[in-house]
């Protein structure tokens, strides 16, 4: 059947600020899944709290808005129990980064075939103002007065570090670039991570113009296979590039699934890899 993008908005008007970046990632996901050609009724979106937890309303597909910080586990939950699902988990900095951050090292370990959107506006706007892990130093928000003493975390080399085996960079100012990178994460096998600058009009941080000019695009001949690169551009000071920085191939939570299943169903059958006594003599 021929889709639109009306296919993949849901009978619920978006409630952002005016000028907010979450519209224009809204708008990316659905062209990518329109680009795509996705059924809504084979798509999971599972998001969690803050500005960007309310996403998973906006999208025709099905849908849950979750606790806080617990958008990744559950998402792999759904995608364990339904596999043939495309699944996407969304979240903020706060929420993917703060509460949520201990669950993305454990998604990267299983390497769960789903996409997680971590979208970064460095502040938490929805309870109004606070600081985030991602404030930078010396930013006056409604919690550090006087400013924040923490340093932010570096996000693409955290990403790295837990061997993340799709890790990539856009922002809500260019469309067209974050739908091709979210396609390129849905596509990939495994779980792939993109990492969203958000402009928040209502508790800004970093303003439109000045983000504009540190964004840059990772150079055509950058390796995707090789992390040190990688790291090296993620922890850049003099730009912010965009791209997909890391990708390799490995193996998937479904195919370990599957694997365990099998020799469970073989020793079932009388076709064990131990004898009882084998196994019992590993507990003496």
């Amino acid at each position: 059947m021929k889709r639109t993008l009306q296919s993949y908005k849901s009978g619920i008007k978006p409630v952002w600020c005016p000028g907010c970046g979450d519209y224009a990632i809204l708008r990316a996901i659905q062209q990518a899944f329109l680009d795509m050609n996705l059924p809504p009724e084979d798509i999971a979106v599972v998001s969690g709290i803050g500005c960007s937890g309310r996403l998973s309303h906006y999208l025709n597909t099905y849908s849950l808005h979750g606790t806080h910080g617990r958008a990744v586990p559950t998402a792999l939950g759904v995608k364990a129990a339904r596999p043939e699902l495309t699944v996407m988990a969304v979240g903020g900095d706060g929420d993917g980064l703060g509460i949520g951050g201990g669950h993305i090292p454990h998604a990267a370990r299983k390497n769960v075939d789903m996409t997680y959107l971590l979208i970064d506006n460095r502040i938490y706007g929805l309870t109004k103002g606070q600081s985030s892990p991602t404030t930078p130093v010396g930013r006056s928000t409604t919690t550090s007065p006087d400013g924040v003493t923490e340093p932010p975390v570096d996000v693409i080399p955290v990403l790295l570090s837990y061997d993340v085996s799709f890790v990539a960079q856009t922002s809500s100012l260019n469309i067209p670039e974050m739908t091709d990178i979210i396609k390129k994460a849905i596509r990939h096998k495994g779980f792939s991570m993109v990492h969203i600058f958000s402009l928040c009009k209502t508790f800004p941080v970093i303003e439109a113009d000045v983000l504009k000019d540190l964004l840059c695009p990772l150079p055509e001949d950058h390796p995707r296979s090789d992390k040190l690169e990688a790291m090296k551009r993620g922890y850049s000071r003099d730009h912010l590039y965009t791209g997909v920085f890391y990708q390799v191939e490995k193996p998937v939570l479904e195919q370990q699934l599957d694997a365990r299943i099998e020799r469970s169903c073989s020793f079932e059958q009388g076709e064990p890899t131990d004898n009882i006594e084998d196994l019992l003599l590993r507990y003496v």
